[in-house]
């Protein structure tokens, strides 16, 4: 017989939005909540390691190592997708840049009938959530758990961006999470004393003592389970041993926009059709469940530069040892932040209400490497640039493989699907070449690596990026918060047509913001807690 556990609150995942639940939940003494992950613990060291991102993406032992189906206008090629599957989530892995896109975002959920996610509603909690480096600001909040730093604003990297950007005519800013959140600035960073603050760090850790508040590690979750249309707790298997456990008051989906809808069709609410061949008993035909998937798409462009110091010099294998040592003994050093000299938000032409297009710029190429004079080279100077849409048109989906809940579902992003996705990512790139072409960085810059200057026509662009185009890893919309019938969960992101379910994680974004996702995810989180817990919203902005 399974064994049998009794809870008030069952949050199915430890990513961001679960982390900061259990935080805020368990609050209340007498008040039981169990948080259960798939994933290991945070505390290896490099988990800390901000530099050490790109490499966490790919190892497996903290990755979901999801990939999409083959991609029709990616040139079918089948595209990698790292997700967190470790405490903090994808928190604990990501390029830990703080964003929250532009307010217009938000106010675009409230037009679409979400009463209270306009941005004067939702400020206050990134607000609550933050505890940014300068204090509290109109903008910022000083003493949250969620560590912000400031990035970069010194470097020579920094300075030629900013300032080729503005003699290009675009637009720069102080704070690019501040009142104008447009043009060329510097990067915040969930970075605190030269390590990564993941939301399992600063949420997770400072409460694990709570006697009302329990955490599996190593737990999947294989279905939610109903009486009726009322979901009473969950099924799940951890330690070898099949596990059952019961909500008295709500069971909380976080699992992301990927293990949300999973699961939601694993447990019978998704679309009819799709689970009666999958052999699922319906408890709620819900045709949004895996639908409005969204994600950033990017491309980019690259350039050879002799002119500054490049960072493969701290990849030499001696000196990165010692950065290494530098890093933990010291929190000092090139490794305890990014090496991205500037970001921006602009508009790709005129007309547009916000930005459609952000620039992550950077001093590293892509295919840099540890190295050492005599066994293998650096790959030498660079200085390049990301370029994300912003807003994408493009919409895919998750379904189910098999009823097996060990199955990876089937994604399919169908990405530049809509044709001004195109378009808007090939005026990214004529926009770049016209910054790299501007002073200080016209002098600054070699050879053109990517695309290569030989790709010049409209054609020769498209296949370019159709070519190379990948993820910036935000994925939301799965299932998507709304008041039509197709919603997943309302405003308040309770399941529609079932009773004590609530999903709380960046799948019900209806839209996905135009900057990065982290921050929104936990300001979600924040905001939905208070709604759990009977209090009243935090006090709109006046900004």
């Amino acid at each position: 017989m399974p064994t049998s556990e009794h809870f008030d609150y069952i949050i199915v995942g430890a990513g961001s939005a679960g982390c900061v639940l259990a935080n805020r939940l368990s609050v209340e003494a007498g008040c039981k909540v169990l948080l259960l992950e798939a994933g290991k613990s945070d505390r290896h060291p490099w988990i800390a390691l901000p530099l050490k991102f790109r490499d966490l993406m790919t190892e497996m032992r903290w990755n979901w190592g999801y990939d999409t189906e083959p991609e029709p206008h990616l040139d079918n090629r089948s595209i990698y997708i790292p997700r967190g599957k470790i405490l903090g989530g994808s928190s604990s892995i990501n390029g830990t840049i703080y964003s929250r896109g532009h307010p217009t975002d938000y106010d675009h959920w409230r037009q679409l009938g979400l009463a209270g996610w306009s941005y004067n509603d939702v400020l206050p909690y990134f607000k609550k959530a933050e505890g940014f480096e300068d204090g509290e600001t109109d903008y910022h909040g000083g003493t949250g758990p969620l560590a912000v730093s400031k990035g970069d604003g010194e470097s020579l990297a920094h300075q030629a961006y900013l300032a080729a950007g503005k003699a290009a005519g675009y637009p720069t800013a102080d704070d690019l999470n501040g009142a104008t959140p447009e043009g060329f600035g510097r990067c915040d960073y969930t970075i605190k004393d030269g390590r990564r603050a993941n939301v399992s760090r600063v949420y997770l850790r400072p409460i694990l003592s709570r006697r009302n508040l329990t955490l599996v590690i190593g737990a999947h979750v294989s279905r939610v389970t109903f009486a009726g249309s009322r979901a009473y707790g969950v099924a799940y298997r951890a330690g070898g041993q099949e596990c059952i456990a019961t909500a008295e008051r709500e069971v909380i989906l976080s699992g992301g926009a990927y293990n949300s809808p999973h699961l939601l069709m694993l447990s019978g609410i998704g679309p009819a059709d799709h689970l009666r061949e999958h052999g699922i008993a319906v408890i709620h035909d819900a045709n949004g469940v895996g639908k409005n998937l969204q994600d950033h798409v990017h491309t980019g462009v690259g350039y050879t530069t002799d002119q500054m110091r490049s960072f493969d010099n701290e990849l030499r294998f001696d000196r990165l040892a010692l950065n290494v040592i530098n890093w933990a003994l010291f929190a000092k050093g090139p490794l305890c932040t990014l090496p991205v000299g500037a970001i921006a938000y602009l508009r790709t032409q005129a007309g547009l209400a916000k930005p459609d297009i952000e620039f992550l710029m950077n001093r590293v190429n892509p295919e840099a490497h540890i190295w050492f004079p005599g066994i293998r080279a650096p790959k030498g100077g660079y200085m390049g640039t990301r370029i994300i849409l912003l807003h994408p048109e493009s919409r895919g989906s998750v379904t189910l493989r098999s009823a097996d809940p060990t199955a990876k579902a089937v994604i399919r992003h169908n990405f530049l699907s809509a044709e001004n996705d195109l378009a808007t990512l090939r005026r990214g790139i004529m926009v770049a070449r016209e910054v790299y072409a501007t002073e200080p960085l016209k002098s600054m810059i070699g050879n053109e690596v990517w695309p290569g200057i030989k790709v010049q026509s409209a054609a020769e662009i498209d296949a370019y990026i159709r070519a190379t185009a990948g993820l910036i890893y935000h994925p939301v919309g799965t299932c998507r918060m709304g008041t039509d019938m197709e919603a997943v969960v309302d405003g308040e992101l309770r399941g529609n047509g079932v009773a004590n379910l609530r999903v709380v994680d960046a799948s019900v974004m209806p839209t996905v913001p135009g900057g990065h996702t982290n921050a929104p995810t936990i300001m979600i989180a924040e905001k939905i807690a208070d709604a759990m817990r009977g209090r009243a919203p935090l006090a709109r902005a006046g900004v």
